[in-house]
């Protein structure tokens, strides 16, 4: 994998890539590295994370093999993230409406995205999402919180088998996940009133000293 970096009139990163999964894991390194090297390692943890999502769309979607770009670039307070292949089949708008087929790397993009979207080329297409420079902790938290959610979902899907297919948003996952957590403390004699209180509590805080 090579690249080229581009400082003016704005911090420019391009790293051509193959679709495959040796390199991506290698295009997440770059990416942290480049990240490094702009004094914005805070922000790694969330990149690569989404980086490797969009590069994995490229090989399960468009295919092994398949020759593919990544651009990183600040604009103001937002880092960008694209990635550019060479196939003009856009992916579903509504991430929330098309888990079976998209796979997670969508629901990554709308929950830990400011923006996100895809666009036409001359070439083929671009799948591209932004992010806020924010602290590490936060980005750990939420990819966490990602993952525990899609995991959730997963069974609620598979208990519902038989029902009407609908899917099952992260917004009512985290409801329906909370709600079986609470169910959890009470039968361990534990006060769900207090518990929630904690939470809140110990979010806040972390909130602030972010």
């Amino acid at each position: 994998m090579s690249g080229c970096e581009v400082t003016e009139p704005r911090l420019r990163s391009v790293l051509p890539f193959e679709a495959a999964p040796a390199e991506v894991r290698l295009l997440r390194r770059a990416a942290a590295s480049q990240l490094d090297r702009w004094g914005m390692s805070t922000a790694a943890g969330e990149a690569e994370l989404l980086v490797t999502e969009l590069a994995t769309n490229v090989v399960k979607h468009v295919g092994e093999g398949a020759s593919a770009t990544l651009v990183i670039e600040l604009r103001g307070e937002r880092l960008r993230l694209e990635v550019h292949d060479k196939s003009r089949v856009l992916p579903s708008p509504n991430a929330a409406d098309c888990y079976s087929e998209c796979g997670r790397g969508l629901h990554l993009l709308a929950a830990l995205a400011v923006d996100w979207g895809t666009v036409l080329t001359a070439a083929g297409k671009a799948v591209w999402c932004e992010i806020l420079i924010s602290p590490g902790r936060a980005c750990r938290r939420m990819g966490r919180a990602v993952e525990a959610l899609e995991s959730y979902q997963g069974s609620r899907r598979e208990a519902r088998l038989q029902g009407s297919g609908s899917h099952i948003g992260l917004e009512e996952s985290a409801v329906g996940l909370i709600a079986d957590l609470l169910h959890w403390t009470a039968a361990r004699g534990l006060d769900p009133d207090d518990i929630l209180d904690r939470a809140q509590m110990q979010y806040e805080a972390e909130a602030d000293a972010a």
